[in-house]
């Protein structure tokens, strides 16, 4: 797609972000505090115990196979419809363009990209995390089980950790993560934390993840929102990329919409070799103003006998620059009339051959063409 048919979609999304220069002040950025590094390392060590758990078909595999009998779609069955619907608030297609849409409203009013960013970076690592442990293990689901008290694993599955569960944590975690107030922060942190609950809760009681399941997707997805402030540099680098780039197609469209006018005029000039050449002169700014040299003949030497015409322009002889010339027409090379030419033995014949004329008497006859 052409660049001045981009410039314009972009200056419409960018407008609002050229309005200021840097962030409003109250902003503040996540840092790494000891209270975050102590409740990540306490969270990590969580999720290693529940995974250990499992590899080793310990009591918490039993409960998974205890819940799975009990059969809580059964049990109550008038809530089956309605948690239909709500199990929906953890798939990643839906929420993803829900959270996106108000991040996105939000980088229009406050002037900066780093919501929307942020989201993509969450989402990115909780892809990477959750789909490598998925795929390492290989657990089946409880409608696939195929043995009563095994833990599944390794069987080409894809249920462990529970990715709805996962999901909801990051997505709706990461609207209390880019709150601009304390207050805003805790109530976005409160629907956040009941969201993933009630997510998780509806995979277990529509059978389709193990209690297990939900736990480390649970403890997956605060990881993530643990983490981000250290990539918090990269998110920074990543959004002053974006508006360099942007920077970048708005002077190439510019460029080649607006070209600098050139007015160029060939003068010519004497050199100290005494040779005709060519001056190109150009009056816009950058343009180039190289010119080849004219291919002419010699001019005539000076000496301080008078003569009826001279046969350089005077200054020539002093070494100094000549003043150029009224504006004649200029061929592509330097025009001099007949008078003013001096006769120079040739070095060789500058007769071309003739096809139609016969050899000359002392001279052999030698081919036209060929040779």
């Amino acid at each position: 797609m052409r660049t001045d048919l981009i410039l314009p979609r972009l200056e419409r999304v960018f407008a609002r972000l050229d309005r200021e220069p840097e962030r409003p002040a109250h902003l503040q950025t996540p840092q790494m505090s000891r209270h975050r590094v102590v409740l990540l390392g306490s969270t990590l060590a969580f999720y290693l115990a529940i995974v250990v758990a499992v590899l080793t078909t310990s009591w918490l595999v039993r409960l998974d196979w205890q819940v799975m009998f009990f059969r809580p779609y059964e049990q109550w069955p008038q809530l089956h419809a309605f948690l239909d619907y709500l199990v929906v608030l953890g798939q990643r297609g839906p929420t993803a363009v829900m959270v996106a849409a108000w991040l996105g409203w939000r980088s229009w009013r406050q002037h900066t990209l780093r919501p929307l960013i942020t989201l993509g970076v969450a989402l990115l690592l909780l892809n990477v995390t959750v789909g490598a442990v998925k795929i390492g293990l290989g657990r089946l689901g409880p409608h696939y089980a195929t043995e009563i008290g095994s833990a599944e694993l390794f069987a080409g599955g894809d249920i462990f950790p529970s990715g709805h569960t996962a999901n909801a944590v990051v997505t709706w975690g990461i609207l209390a993560y880019l709150a601009s107030t304390v207050v805003t922060r805790r109530v976005l942190s409160v629907v956040s934390a009941v969201v993933s609950l009630s997510v998780g809760a509806t995979t277990v009681y529509l059978g389709t993840h193990w209690v297990s399941d939900v736990l480390l997707g649970w403890t997956a997805g605060l990881l993530i929102l643990l983490a981000l402030p250290w990539f918090e540099p990269l998110i920074a680098r990543v959004e002053a990329y974006v508006f360099e780039l942007r920077e970048l197609l708005r002077r190439r469209a510019e460029t080649g919409r607006m070209p600098a006018p050139v007015a160029v005029a060939l003068t010519p000039l004497l050199s100290a070799g005494g040779k005709w050449q060519l001056r190109l002169d150009a009056d816009a700014a950058g343009a180039p103003t190289r010119a080849p040299a004219a291919a002419a003949e010699p001019a005539a030497p000076v000496s301080s006998a008078p003569s009826a015409a001279p046969a350089v322009p005077a200054g020539a002889a002093t070494g100094h620059s000549p003043a150029p010339r009224p504006a004649v027409h200029v061929a592509t090379r330097a025009h001099v009339i007949r008078s003013e030419r001096t006769p120079v033995t040739p070095a060789g014949s500058r007769r071309p051959a003739h096809a139609e004329r016969a050899p000359g008497r002392g001279a052999a006859a030698r081919p036209v063409t060929g040779g």
